[in-house]
């Protein structure tokens, strides 16, 4: 509730104002900041967060202050580090196949959003995470230099190993995790087998998206583990069909990219109204042609034009979190010596 000022006072400053000398009462508290831990790409000038940021602001009489790492995988890892003592109100970036092990950190509290308007598919709710987009891997190519794109993952495992593929790192990576349990999901017990066949189609292993993306757009590499959806940002805003996402025959690995709120967050109750923000427009709007994702709420305008041409999966792969956080470290270390990584 507003303070009342006394009329005598009011005068008083009002003389003091005329002076030049300013008030002399406290001043009011200072604007509070929310800080949220995500990937580089999303705070990238092109990315969602610049958008995110004045939406939000323009709502909760605060400043959002993003921290940026190079990826989903390494947001786990800082978080791990840095334990209690975090400064971090919001973690944006971690996906589905990271939150068991997420939740197991004990650094997380239940947000207590309604998320009963999100729509992902195959479906998912939780009490500690919010969803807020999803899309599915796939092998981006370049079809001036990729004429005949591998149709199936065997084929990408088994093709030439002259063309090339740039990979992420599931060590740091979210799309790196995605893509070891991709082929987890096709190859089962024969999964190391099939990467010391994919190997020799590995131009190199980025410890992030941006790294690997980079890679492919400059043309140093004709093709990359990406997203069915990153052809619509080419079509969009190059106006150019070049770039296509090839459909595998055995189905795709979905991404579900969710928020959570860390229990020692300095302004948890900001915290809260941010993450049952990012399933409202003024969030989702961003999604589509900022973070080139698919939005898992309601946006104020329909999807564009490109989004109808691109690869619709006739499956979707999803492994259970209990069972990511189990074998991740098992999975990686075998993958680590099918491609004969230190």
């Amino acid at each position: 509730m507003p303070t009342r000022i006394s009329m005598p006072f009011a005068r008083g400053l009002a003389a003091l104002v005329a002076f030049g000398l300013g008030p002399f009462y406290p001043a009011h508290a200072a604007e509070k900041a929310l800080t949220v831990y995500t990937y580089e790409s999303f705070i990238s000038e092109w990315g969602p967060g610049p958008k995110v940021k004045e939406a939000f602001e323009k709502t909760c009489a605060c400043t959002v202050d993003f921290v940026g790492v190079a990826d989903g995988v390494a947001l786990l890892t800082r978080l791990k580090l840095e334990g209690a003592s975090s400064k971090a109100d919001v973690v944006l970036g971690l996906d589905t196949n990271l939150v068991e092990e997420a939740k197991q950190t004990g650094l997380f509290d239940p947000h207590g959003i309604d998320t009963a308007g999100v729509t992902v598919p195959g479906g998912y709710s939780d009490d500690v995470f919010v969803p807020y987009d999803y899309g599915h891997f796939a092998v981006v190519y370049d079809t001036e230099t990729v004429k005949n794109p591998p149709k199936s993952m065997k084929e990408l495992v088994e093709g030439d190993p002259n063309e090339k593929i740039v990979i992420e790192d599931p060590r740091t990576s979210t799309p790196g995790l995605g893509l070891l349990l991709w082929v987890k999901s096709v190859y089962g017990d024969k999964s190391d087998e099939a990467w010391a066949k994919l190997k020799n189609r590995i131009l190199t292993v980025t410890p992030g998206w941006s790294e690997a993306y980079g890679l492919f757009t400059k043309g140093e590499v004709p093709m990359v583990l990406s997203y069915t959806t990153s052809p619509a940002y080419h079509m969009v805003s190059d106006n150019t069909d070049r770039y296509q996402a090839a459909e595998f025959s055995e189905g795709h690995y979905i991404q579900i990219e969710v928020a959570g709120l860390l229990k020692g967050a300095p302004q948890k109750d900001l915290a809260r109204e941010f993450l049952a923000f990012m399933i409202t427009p003024g969030f989702q709007d961003t999604i589509p042609t900022n973070n080139w994702m698919m939005p898992v709420a309601k946006t104020s305008e329909p999807l564009p034009a490109a989004f109808g041409k691109l690869v619709q999966p006739k499956t979707t792969f999803l492994m259970a979190p209990e069972e990511v956080a189990t074998h991740r470290k098992e999975w990686i270390d075998a993958w680590r010596a099918a491609m004969t990584l230190d």
